[in-house]
């Protein structure tokens, strides 16, 4: 196992690929219903708080007792696909959302879902396909000569230990 595989508890940037396999209608808190189809779902978010990346993860992945976050209402009927992280101390999820959105294929299945708190249109995004992380990296990092990276981890019972299994489902399905 790499190193780029487990994720830091250190604050950073995120994105959650998740998948669903069937159609679905979810209530999404006051937000309203989304229209859950099969496909690939990507949500960015950032992680600042105590234990950083791997505790907001840790949270997303798991099974909340209580929703908190718009995300927390899809863990029963998707599953985890892979998460693309960066521990830059710079916040930049609202500059991944942007870049996600002009993703070929990108689609905005609830508008303001995980941008409640600031201007961005939506902070989750419907892809019929995974999206191609090369694709959303070169968009993402800065010109060269800046020291920034990002990581792609798949294996994710490696980077959050425990999370996984608890899950009902059998959430264990290696991405393709």
């Amino acid at each position: 196992m790499n190193a780029a595989a487990i994720i830091p508890a250190r604050p950073g940037t995120y994105a959650l690929l998740l998948s669903a396999t069937r159609r679905q209608r979810i209530t999404i808190g006051r937000l309203g219903a989304l229209a859950l189809q099969p496909g690939c779902y990507v949500y960015t978010g950032s992680a600042r708080g105590p234990g950083g990346l791997r505790a907001r993860l840790r949270h997303h992945i798991g099974t909340p007792q209580r929703p908190h976050w718009h995300i927390d209402y899809l863990h029963r009927a998707t599953m985890p696909l892979e998460i693309w992280w960066s521990d830059d101390v710079k916040s930049s999820e609202h500059l991944w959302a942007a870049h996600c959105s002009a993703l070929p294929g990108a689609a905005v299945p609830l508008a303001r879902f995980g941008a409640s708190d600031c201007d961005c249109n939506a902070h989750l995004f419907f892809f019929d396909t995974r999206p191609d992380f090369a694709a959303f990296e070169q968009r993402v990092l800065p010109p060269s000569g800046q020291r920034r990276r990002i990581f792609r981890t798949i294996d994710l019972t490696a980077a959050i230990p425990d999370v996984l299994q608890r899950r009902t489902g059998a959430f264990m399905e290696q991405p393709t």
